[in-house]
């Protein structure tokens, strides 16, 4: 299993996290040498945070979490009745 909260998009080399104001504040001081400020996608973050709020409510379920079931479309099932029980 990946790690839920990488620091940087894989692949990308992109930042995750929004840069800290004082780390934002040594860069700009040490001008060009404080390297180049990482990105930053605030859409993408709330996107992100969507999708893992979800998953984690999916997990509050015990079913889902330990996946007793052994095959796919069963697993599928309990998912779909785990978020069907969820929007009631």
């Amino acid at each position: 299993m990946t790690n839920c909260y990488p620091h940087t998009a894989p692949g990308t080399g992109r930042r995750r996290i929004p840069e800290k104001r004082d780390q934002a504040g040594h860069r700009r001081r040490r001008g060009s040498a404080g390297g180049r400020p990482p990105g930053f996608d605030r859409e993408l973050c709330k996107r992100r945070h969507k999708v893992e709020n979800k998953i984690c409510l999916l997990k509050q379920a015990r079913g889902v979490a330990t996946r007793y079931d052994k095959l796919a479309v069963r697993y599928e099932a309990t998912v779909q009745l785990t978020l069907i029980r969820q929007s009631l």
